[in-house]
């Protein structure tokens, strides 16, 4: 039997299925040291959902003040310090704030994602569903993520930030480029890259918001524009692009995602599968557990801001923990059978997708929306759904805080539209 020691967390192995490591840390070291390399600091890696959730509701000791590791390893380079001061310079607002700033940034951005303005995108969302299935139902195969779930994601976002359709796909390129950072594994060369997407998709922004100023539409860069706290002044470019960039990369990287790794589990479990098929009234609690078990927000940060204790491990002021939000969930205390694929499981919905506390996710409504209509759509509309033989790898990319496959090939039959 593998001990905890057998593992290096950061090899690509884990990172693909980190799983059996995850439940001997939870069992043995719910919070255990890695190497310091990785942030250039004291890390300490938290698996249990307990410990994780205390984490999330305790601000005034774990900070939300973890931008200088949004950039990437890189980040300090001569080159991509060059590059990122031709833009505008980043500011701690939604992901990266803490109280109180946070709930300001928060409060504004709540009034331009309001449930009226979600209910406003279900149609829009059906109807892309739909023109994404048309395009590729008669062929009997596709490649799921390229195919469906990028397009879908990038579709909706887009409409909602106002992006017009003949920028869709610099669009992506550079939500690509925000989060590559992200799992501190790139080369100096592709964080070059990567930093001239990100200014060329700020430049972009502020253009966009320019316009907005001068001519309003019906557009949450608008309502962003537009929205005030009363008696706190608005928003300034460096926020607002602060702002939309996670937006763009929430509505867009995570629920690509989660739609890839969701149709993957179906398909690994044709009995759930058929549940849903046979009941699509359980498509509400799929989506909870396609969260819970895929958690496309792998993890996040936080900066210890005094010395503290954790299931009794001292942690010393100015260390950097990493919240592993796909441990937390799979948590056997929690969730019984954790690691057990259940479309009917009762409690599916307390997983810690969306995060928790004051950084719950502000998209989380329209999330869930868009794969509710997305597996509506598909498990109505196609029948036996499998693998692609001989093309699928399932590799994963390698990102220590984002989980996703890298493709997705599937076949399967058109579903005759008279039956129910």
């Amino acid at each position: 039997m593998k001990q905890l020691s057998d593992y290096n967390f950061l090899s690509p192995e884990v990172l693909k299925c980190p799983y059996e490591f995850y439940k001997l840390a939870r069992e043995n070291s719910p919070v255990m040291e890695l190497p310091s390399e990785l942030v250039g600091s004291k890390l300490f890696l938290v698996t249990s959902y307990d410990l994780v959730k205390e984490i999330l509701l305790n601000v005034e000791v774990f900070s939300s003040h973890f931008s200088h590791l949004m950039g990437g390893k890189e980040a300090q380079s001569p080159e991509v310090e060059e590059i990122a001061a031709r833009g505008w310079p980043p500011v701690n607002t939604l992901l990266t704030a803490d109280p109180p700033e946070h709930k300001r940034f928060r409060s504004l951005v709540n009034q331009a994602f309001t449930p009226s303005r979600v209910n406003k995108m279900e149609d829009h969302i059906r109807l892309t569903v739909d023109e994404l299935i048309d395009s590729f139902i008669d062929q009997g195969e596709c490649e799921f993520i390229n195919s469906f779930a990028v397009p879908l994601s990038i579709k909706v976002i887009a409409k909602q930030l106002g992006v017009p359709a003949q920028d869709l796909e610099k669009f992506k390129k550079w939500s690509d480029a925000s989060v590559a950072g992200l799992g501190r594994t790139l080369s100096k060369e592709q964080e070059i890259e990567s930093a001239l997407d990100v200014l060329a998709l700020q430049n972009y922004l502020n253009e966009k918001i320019e316009q907005c100023k001068k001519q309003p539409g019906d557009d949450i860069i608008t309502d962003l524009v537009q929205a005030k706290v009363e008696g706190v002044r608005s928003l300034n470019t460096a926020e607002l692009i602060s702002i939309i960039q996670q937006l763009l990369v929430a509505g867009n990287e995570t629920i690509t995602n989660a739609l890839a790794g969701g149709m993957l589990l179906l398909i690994q479990h044709p009995e759930q599968m058929a549940l849903v098929q046979e009941a699509p009234d359980r498509i509400e609690n799929l989506v909870e557990e396609v969260l819970r078990l895929e958690t496309p927000t792998a993890a996040m940060w936080r900066i210890v801001k005094k010395d503290t204790e954790l299931a009794g491990v001292n942690i010393p002021e100015g260390s950097v923990l990493l919240l592993r939000f796909d441990s937390a969930s799979r948590d056997q205390k929690i969730f019984p059978d954790g690691e057990k694929f259940e479309v009917c499981r009762s409690n599916a919905a307390n997983h810690l997708a969306f995060s928790h506390g004051a950084h719950f996710c502000v998209g989380a409504a329209l999330a869930r929306k868009e794969m509710l209509i997305a597996y509506e759509q598909l498990l109505k509309r196609l029948k036996n759904i499998r693998l692609a033989a001989d093309k699928n790898d399932l590799n994963h990319f390698q990102n220590i805080i984002l989980r996703g496959l890298k493709h997705l090939y599937i076949e399967f039959e058109k579903a005759d539209p008279l039956l129910k």
